[in-house]
């Protein structure tokens, strides 16, 4: 590929994921392991202007699931950092703009390649750090390489001129131009995938970054600023600032230099930044713009008509694929009640056949983040307790001390419950029986939510309706509700699920750009 100049890109298609069965990418995978883990223990800088900067105050990471192993450090920024880290964002942007934008997607792909040619060894971080077990670190991988690749051919296409109609005795003209500096904050259950898609996003489209990783991972994000620095992106560009939320995220989201703020996370903090985002701080030129991407409270449907034995496996995947800890989980499964009981025990007997243990040895169910998030849903449960009928689970599993949960489900539940209305995080299934599939949609949107949603029918009336009138931003039909395919379900949600940005679609970086209208008279 040509850097220089060049505009030839490979057609976009998605990465493909490996089948774990199969010999030789079972002892791939094994070596990847094997490799990551000697170099357990290792130091993340920040990065600042493509100069590492090493600071006091270091921010531990630990394997989840097995708590006494360290993965690494990081360098923690303070107040100094961000302004430093803002600044050099500015000073690169004017050449990384006007750069012509086939050589901004040219290295776009390449870092999709960097990844790519790697794609185990992130995994196997994923597995260390986050305790995915092998398929969903993957996964997970996949979907930073198509982030890449699609964001790419997105900046040429925002690159075409905006279509005006012709008017006599005048050329019109428009086109989308970068805005700035912006500050991207990501997740830590996508330490990869979402990251990157947030950062190269913006940076595709010309924009500079501030890049605030999670806490609980920032070694994946120090390899991917690694892969950021080989496919050959100026500095500045991207400055990667490991930090307290408490610390730096305030100063970083009020900061006036900051044009953007790209956040994906809990609806607590996005709804605080979206408030200190909306302020205008002396010296501030711009209203700042905002893209919060928030949680859900995902429903599946199940009508009189679904094939069970395929809903329940899918409502099963969807509950407790990265032990729930995704904002497009299945949390509440809504089912008629004429197969309410069929229903009901196949996902039991689905769920407790699910085998718990450490992500790095591939068991089905893995453990949560930390111990905070491990209390924090036997909480939950312990509430839910006094609600709904505990029918499965409930439990902490001890393991080498790592923060482990039995798959739970609780029967019985009504819609006004907590269990029907809060977001757990974590591997927790609440099942609601109602009459109809009319209740079954109003159910379904009864909450502040509207990110994912999916139904299992048969009922051609019924997948209409739910077209129509299922309010999220990404339903599924006849399948798991999660695991989104970058180009093909942009990705987003409703209401108190953010603001719909729809990651992974064609309008994506035109959030972050402005259009310019020049009229010339003839």
């Amino acid at each position: 590929m040509d850097c220089q100049g060049g505009n030839v890109l490979d057609p976009y298609r998605i990465e493909p994921c490996s089948d774990f069965t199969v010999v030789a990418a079972k002892a791939a995978y094994e070596l990847a392991i094997a490799g990551v883990e000697a170099q357990l223990g290792g130091h993340s800088p920040l990065v600042i202007n493509g100069e590492e900067v090493e600071i006091r105050g270091p921010i531990r990471s630990v394997n989840p699931s097995r708590p006494g192993q360290l993965v690494g450090t990081a360098s923690s920024a303070g107040h100094d950092q961000v302004d430093a880290a803002v600044a050099a964002a500015w000073d690169a942007y004017p050449g990384w703009a006007e750069m012509p934008a086939e050589r901004r997607a040219a290295l776009a792909s390449r870092l999709g390649d960097v990844i790519a040619s790697r794609k185990y060894e992130f995994a196997a971080w994923q597995t260390f750090e986050a305790g995915k077990n092998w398929a969903e670190a993957e996964a997970d991988v996949a979907e930073a390489i198509d982030f890449c690749h699609y964001y790419a051919h997105q900046a040429l296409a925002m690159a075409a001129p905006v279509p005006v109609h012709e008017y006599p005795g005048e050329h019109n003209e428009s086109w989308l131009q970068p805005i700035g500096a912006g500050a991207v904050i990501p997740p830590w259950n996508f330490p990869l995938a979402i990251l990157a898609g947030m950062t190269i996003g913006p940076v595709a489209a010309g924009n500079t970054v501030v890049l605030k990783p999670a806490s609980a991972t920032p070694m994946v994000g120090w390899g991917f600023m690694q892969a950021v620095a080989e496919a050959g992106f100026p500095p500045g560009v991207v400055n990667f600032l490991p930090g307290s939320g408490a610390v730096i995220g305030d100063q970083l989201v009020d900061h006036p230099q900051i044009r953007f703020v790209n956040f994906t996370g809990s609806k607590q903090v996005g709804l605080r930044i979206a408030q200190r985002a909306a302020v205008v701080h002396p010296g501030q030129r711009w209203l700042k713009r905002a893209y919060m991407e928030m949680g859900g409270k995902d429903a599946l449907i199940v009508d009189e008509t679904a094939d069970l034995e395929a809903a329940a496996t899918d409502a099963v995947k969807s509950a407790y694929g990265f032990q729930g800890q995704k904002c497009s989980a299945c949390s509440r499964l809504i089912v008629v009640d004429s197969v309410h009981d069929a229903i009901l025990d196949l996902v039991v007997d689905k769920a407790g056949a699910l085998e718990v243990g450490p992500a790095v040895d591939d068991f089905a169910v893995g453990p949560v983040i930390s111990d905070v998030q491990q209390g924090t849903i036997l909480d939950e449960i312990d509430r839910g307790r006094a609600e709904a009928s505990l029918v499965l689970g409930g439990n902490r599993v001890d393991l080498d001390g790592g923060y482990f949960l039995e798959p739970t489900i609780f029967a019985d539940v009504a819609p006004e419950m907590r269990l029907a209305q809060h977001e757990i995080f974590g591997p927790v299934l609440s099942v609601l029986r109602v009459t109809d599939f009319n209740e079954a949609i109003a159910v379904a949107n009864g909450t502040e939510f509207g990110l994912t949603g999916g139904l299992h029918s048969r009922d051609e009336k019924h997948i209409a309706r739910a077209k129509r009138e299922f309010h999220v931003g990404n339903l599924y039909i006849n399948r798991k509700i999660t695991g989104a395919l970058v180009g093909i379900q942009p990705f987003g949600g409703f209401n108190m699920s953010g603001s719909n940005a729809k990651a992974g679609g064609p309008d994506y970086l035109r959030l972050f750009m402005e259009m310019k209208t020049v009229a010339t008279r003839l």
